[in-house]
This record gives structure tokens, C-alpha cells and sequence, in this order.
């Protein structure tokens, strides 16, 4: 009731419609048929016989009864701009649209109509009731209130839907919807594709690309009555429209991607079909009476054509956007090494995760100030955590690995970012929380008074049952205690439907590294009972600063409160090294959001349910609260919503590169398992 009273103009008129519906029966039978029909219609017959008030009383009328459904369901652009810009605006954008839309199409119709048009001759007969005029205005409107990028995907799918009725269906309503809408276009200027980003042009000249082909299928099928003439359905020019399915289906997903190659020959594709549409018109005019008889539907092939016509301005238009390479390396050369991150880390430190860039599987691209590590997955370049460099060199990094993605036909993203690269993305990015880092302080950190009674519990347990806990590296370690911690490894995996996962997650590959730290929990038969994995946090100047919790493994049936007792030891060990920090990682799919984060919080509550079961995000969050951490959010940054199901592939791709579909399918079927339990 709250949003309806925000609305009354929309729904005083949707009110009125319907009344008129209900006393002169239109709601239930044609109102076309009617006795009244020519008293309120407008048109130019209507014009030109006097009746002056038809196009304020033909308004509130509608012709046929199903057509009510679309005629109120189109005053949803109305409310929204009610909404958003109040009553009068609404109302006068509703107003003016209508009685431009209706005016504007006599005044063309009266021109046109003495010309041997004969679709203007036709049209100039005939009369029309509704009020799409003014509706298809405040959509026009409404469109130009939204935030870009959809601002322009909205504005392209309408200019879409208006052409192409006007092209091919050509009734009295579709001149009075393009008129209607264009005239808000001028009025408002919100339409600014030349300000669209390369990845906006790749993707409008995509969906047009789909769009031609679907429409040379669907006009073969379907009977039409455009401006150039009317067909019959299964009566049009198969072999055109084949040809143009086959260039939207070879050709899209390399415009999509930004490739030269596809734009080359849609390019080709294009100057063909205008080619093709000028000598048939030429033909005519000389005299070819027989043309449209022997080349296939001449209509369709005009109007087609006309719109390959509009393609091909827009392709030469934005030609920049499609210089991307197949496998192009990004970033500026040399190409950095591992060695080079390592050194970029220990020189200027880096984040929680930092150390993980350094894994096998990663790819890594020069900026002018740092390096930004990163893997190509699915079309998507998944940047892992923060860039690397200067704090004050983070902007320039992120812009510059931005546009060598897009320039690449990469989705560009950031995942597990911080607040700094956050604030550094380009207006307009959005961002979702997909963990909070787990931080425990450990200056003056000691596990006294009862919130530590779980902690302290396990570290004195672990010395009445002669547990030895010890702070090493694997390669330091005899091939006995290694073959243990590779068979408690082998032993979890084992457990999972899936293989084990990597880009966030490591293993005992990565813990291989000299700089990685292993914590062991030795029972006094040397049974290796649980182990820990610490990767270094680098804090500048050669400085590790902390440590993040990488590998956590117990082994089945050994010493109960054995990761207590671990990550219990390890903090008291590297604080008396001098650490500052101890980071937990991440815990994803528990973050505490505001009461009014709306439907982010409640897909964020319905996955941890669903994954719970088989993943235990919110049991391993319960259990790093015994250590009583502070929280740091970490986000995927990503450019709009249109990105989300690649970076998702993408992302499934990073953390799982050798699962099968199978295994997926297996995975899949204990989740729903485990949402059933």
C-alpha cells in the first residue's frame, strides 16, 4: 500500500482506462467494432474531419480486450519515473509524449501519404486508440534514470524494439511508440554511447549481432507489414536469412570477445548486405518489375538490409574496441617472475593473501608502479587479492589492468580484495563481500580469563597428554613425518567429492616453500596428529610481519583439541618472535550484514545453509571466534551484474581446474542432500 500511494497519477489513468473499459464494454469485447470507436479514435482521417478532441478521448480507450494486459503493464515506466521524479513530471512527460506521439504521426503520414509510399497511404486511412504514446514516453524517460552501464543496454534494447516493429509490423501504434521515444531521446540526451567502455561496445555489437539473426529467422517465420511492404509466414528469403543466423552464431561470440577477426568479417558481412539491398532498389527504380519475385522477399531484404546498414556505421564507429589478441600476454614487458613478486613483496609488503600470487597457475602483468597477479579463466582475468607495489602505486594499477584486460576481451575482477583496492576501482564498480579476514593481534596477546577457557583448555590437555608441538619447515622434516602429513592429506581429499582445490586454498606442493611454515602436534608414540600450514605476511623493507593459516589437517582418531592447540601454539610462538599479526583467513559466507542489506544478506544465509552441510563455512567461522579475531571484509570487485555468471565459471574454474563433470554432478547431488538432512 506504501508504494501504490507513492503512484497516484500512474494510477488515477490506469483507474480511468479502466472505467472507460467497463462503461463502453471494451474490457470484453472489441472496442474497434464499436459505434463510438470512430467518435474518439485519433489518426488523420479524425485530424482532417475536425474532431480536434480525439487525441485526449481516444487515450483512455483500448481496441482490443487482451491488449489491456500490455497497455497497464506499460504504465510500469510511468510509476517508476513517478517514483523517482514525482506526479507533475510524470504526468507531463505522460501528457506531452501522448500528444507529440499521435500529432507528430499525422504530420508524417500527411507528407508521406502524397508520395507513391504506400505503406504512409495505408497508414494515412487509418485510426488508433491507447495510450502507448504517453507510456512508451515515460519508459524512454524512465531508461534515462538508470545508473550506467544499464543505462545504455536499456536505451539500445528500446531504440531495438521500436525500429524493428517500425521495420517489419508498421502498424499506426508502432510510428506513434518511435516518435514518442524519440522525442524524449532528444529532450533528455541520456543516451551517451560514445562516453561506453570498450567492453560496452564489444558487448552492444554482440547482442545486435544475436539480435540481426534472430530477427532473419523470425521474419521467415512470421508474417509482417513494415514500412517496405508485407509478407507472407515461410514465404521469405531462406537463404538470407540462414546467412545472417550463421553470422550471428560464428561472429558474436568473437565481437563479444573483442576479436579483429570477427569484427573483420561482420564487417564484410555487412557492406554486402547494403550492397545487395542498393542494386535491388536501383533494379526497381529502372524498371525490374520482376525483382522482388526473383530475389526472395524484397521487403524483409530492405528492411534487413537497412539495419545492416545502422550495424555497419556503429562497427567502423567504435573499431578500437576490436584489437584483442587470442592469448595476449597483459600488462607492460618484461613479463614479471615469481621472483619478481617475491621480491615486490618482501621490498613493499602485501596483504593476508599476498603470498598466495605466488603459486603455480598464476599469471602476472607489469603495471607502470607494480605487479598484478591474476588467472585467466573461462574469458574472465580473476585478480587475486590486492596488487602488488607502493601503496600510493595501487590506483594506476588497478586502472591499468582494467583496460589491458578489456583490451585483451577479458571480464576483468578482483577477488578477495580489501577496502584500499575497493576505494581504487573505477566509479560504477560493484562490489560483494565474499569472506571477513580472521585477524588475531598478537602483541600482548595472553590466554587469560574465561573467553579464552576453550583455548587455554586445549594447550594445558595437550601438556598433561605429552603432546610436542613444533614450529618448522616440510623440507626440514624426516620422509617419516612427511609421509604422515602426506597420508592425513591424502586422507581428508579422499573424503571430498571433489579434488582437492586450489588458487585460495593450498597444499602440501605449496607448502613445500622454504618461507612457508609448518606447525606440528606430536603425540609421544610420534604419531603426527594435526598440522598447520602459515604463509608469511610481508610488512615492507624484508619485514614478515605475520602469518596466514593455510593447511589445516588432524589426523582421524588422535589428540581431540588438536587445532586449538595448534593455532594456540603458534600464536604464542611467533609472538615471542616479534610477529604483529596472525590472519586466520578468510570465513566465507558468514559476514554480518546490516538489517537492511536486503537480498545480498539473504542469498549470502541461503548458501551457507545450502553449503553447510558439506562445507561447514559457518562451523569453522564458530570455530575461529574461539581466538577471538577482528574482522577485515574482503570483496569481489567486479564491473556490473551483467559479469557475475562468467566470473562464477571462472571462478569454479580457479578453485577446482581438474574436477570433471561428474565429479560436479556428484558434488552437486550431496548438496542437495545435505539441504534435505
Amino acid at each position: 500500500m506504501r508504494t501504490l500511494a507513492r503512484v497516484p497519477a500512474t494510477l488515477t489513468l490506469v483507474v480511468l482506462l479502466l472505467v472507460a473499459g467497463v462503461v463502453w464494454q471494451g474490457l470484453w469485447q472489441p472496442f474497434e467494432d464499436s459505434a463510438t470507436f470512430d467518435v474518439v479514435a485519433y489518426g488523420l482521417p479524425a485530424l482532417s474531419e475536425g474532431r480536434w478532441w480525439t487525441p485526449v478521448t481516444g487515450t483512455f480507450f483500448v481496441d482490443q480486450p487482451w491488449v489491456y494486459i500490455f497497455t497497464i503493464a506499460s504504465f510500469a515506466g510511468m510509476a517508476y519515473l513517478e517514483v523517482r521524479r514525482g506526479s507533475r513530471v510524470a504526468l507531463a512527460y505522460f501528457a506531452i509524449g501522448q500528444l507529440f506521439a499521435v500529432l507528430a504521426s499525422a504530420l508524417f503520414l500527411l507528407v508521406f501519404s502524397m508520395t507513391p509510399w504506400p505503406w504512409a497511404q495505408e497508414q494515412a486511412l487509418a485510426l488508433d486508440v491507447g495510450a502507448s504514446g504517453g507510456t512508451m514516453a515515460c519508459i524512454a524517460a524512465a531508461v534515462g534514470l538508470f545508473v550506467q552501464p544499464w543505462r545504455v543496454r536499456a536505451w539500445l534494447v528500446l531504440l531495438g524494439f521500436v525500429v524493428v516493429a517500425l521495420l517489419f509490423w508498421g502498424t499506426l501504434a508502432d510510428l506513434e511508440h518511435a516518435f514518442a521515444v524519440a522525442l524524449v531521446l532528444f529532450a533528455d540526451r541520456s543516451l551517451r554511447i560514445q562516453r561506453t567502455t570498450i567492453r560496452e561496445q564489444r558487448l552492444i555489437a554482440f547482442v545486435v549481432s544475436l539480435t540481426l539473426g534472430a530477427i532473419a529467422v523470425l521474419t521467415v517465420l512470421t508474417p509482417t507489414d513494415g514500412v517496405f511492404g508485407h509478407t507472407a509466414p515461410v514465404d521469405g528469403p531462406w537463404l538470407d536469412a540462414a546467412l545472417d543466423a550463421a553470422v550471428a552464431l560464428v561472429f558474436a561470440n568473437g565481437l563479444r570477445r573483442g576479436r579483429r577477426w570477427a569484427w573483420g568479417w561482420t564487417v564484410g558481412y555487412a557492406i554486402l548486405n547494403v550492397v545487395v539491398a542498393v542494386l535491388l532498389v536501383v533494379l526497381l527504380l529502372w524498371g525490374g518489375g520482376d525483382v522482388q519475385s526473383t530475389t526472395g522477399d524484397f521487403s524483409v531484404t530492405i528492411a534487413t538490409s537497412f539495419l545492416w546498414l545502422l550495424f555497419l556505421i556503429y562497427l567502423l564507429w567504435v573499431r578500437r574496441a576490436f584489437r584483442a589478441k587470442r592469448k595476449a600476454g597483459l600488462g607492460e614487458p618484461p613479463m614479471p617472475t615469481v621472483d619478481d613478486v617475491k621480491e615486490q613483496l618482501r621490498q613493499h609488503g602485501g596483504g593476508t593473501l599476498s603470498w598466495m600470487t605466488t603459486w603455480e597457475g598464476n599469471d602476472y602483468a607489469r603495471t607502470s608502479g607494480g605487479i598484478v597477479a591474476y588467472q585467466r579463466r573461462s574469458g574472465v582475468a580473476i585478480v587475486l587479492a590486492d596488487p602488488l607495489g607502493p601503496e600510493a602505486s595501487r590506483p594506476g594499477s588497478v586502472a591499468e589492468f582494467i583496460d589491458a584486460a578489456e583490451r585483451a576481451g577479458l571480464i576483468p575482477c578482483f577477488f578477495s580484495a580489501g577496502a584500499a583496492t575497493r576505494a581504487a576501482v573505477p566509479s560504477g564498480w560493484r562490489s560483494l563481500v565474499v569472506a571477513d579476514d580472521t585477524i588475531v593481534d598478537l602483541p600482548g596477546l595472553q590466554f587469560t580469563g574465561k573467553r579464552w577457557n576453550s583455548v587455554r583448555s586445549s594447550l594445558n590437555r595437550a601438556g598433561r597428554e605429552e603432546m610436542t608441538f613444533r614450529m618448522t619447515r616440510l623440507a626440514d622434516e624426516p620422509w617419516g613425518i612427511q609421509q604422515q602429513l602426506r597420508a592425513i592429506s591424502e586422507m581428508w581429499v579422499g573424503d571430498k567429492g571433489l579434488p582437492e582445490m586450489g588458487f585460495t586454498l593450498g597444499t602440501l606442493e605449496e607448502a613445500k616453500d622454504p618461507e612457508v611454515r609448518i606447525a606440528l602436534a606430536i603425540s609421544p608414540r610420534g604419531d603426527v596428529d594435526g598440522f598447520l600450514s602459515w604463509l608469511p605476511v610481508y610488512g615492507g623493507g624484508g619485514r614478515v610481519r605475520g602469518y596466514t593459516l593455510d593447511l589445516m589437517r588432524r589426523r582421524e582418531g588422535g589428540f581431540a583439541p588438536v587445532m586449538e592447540y595448534l593455532i594456540g601454539a603458534s600464536a604464542r610462538h611467533f609472538s615471542d618472535e616479534g610477529a604483529e599479526i596472525l590472519s586466520l583467513s578468510g570465513a566465507p559466507l558468514t559476514h554480518e550484514y546490516p538489517a537492511d542489506a536486503g537480498p545480498i544478506a539473504e542469498l549470502t544465509d541461503k548458501l551457507a545453509e545450502i553449503l553447510e552441510p558439506v562445507y561447514g563455512f559457518r562451523s569453522l567461522h564458530r570455530f575461529k571466534e574461539k581466538f577471538h579475531p577482528r574482522y577485515e571484509t574482503m570483496y569481489l570487485l567486479f564491473r556490473d551484474e551483467a559479469d557475475l555468471t562468467r566470473i562464477a565459471a571462472g571462478l569454479t574454474r580457479a578453485f577446482l581446474p581438474d574436477a570433471t563433470i561428474r565429479q560436479f554432478a556428484s558434488a552437486g547431488l550431496e548438496l542437495m542432500r545435505g539441504d534435505r538432512d
